[in-house]
């Protein structure tokens, strides 16, 4: 349940900030399924993002994660 939470985040955010279309996250969580990749590298291996972008969402995860562990330790 979880995770198809922090999914719909994910997917939100590259559709907000990023500009990814929703067919192109579509195509990569099916390739997701099929590879077991992470979606940040698949969406630039795709080349659906730039390495600019890729380091963008990464470091959006990195913040979430952040800012999870300072919810939990609250």
């Amino acid at each position: 349940m979880e995770f198809n939470f922090e999914v719909t985040e994910l997917s939100q955010f590259l559709q907000d900030e990023l500009t990814v279309s929703s067919a192109d996250i579509s195509l990569v969580m099916q390739k997701k399924e099929e590879l077991n990749a992470p979606i940040p590298m698949l969406l630039w291996q795709y080349g659906l993002i730039s390495r600019s972008q890729l380091d963008r969402i990464f470091d959006w995860l990195e913040n979430r994660s952040l800012l999870l562990l300072v919810n939990i330790e609250e």
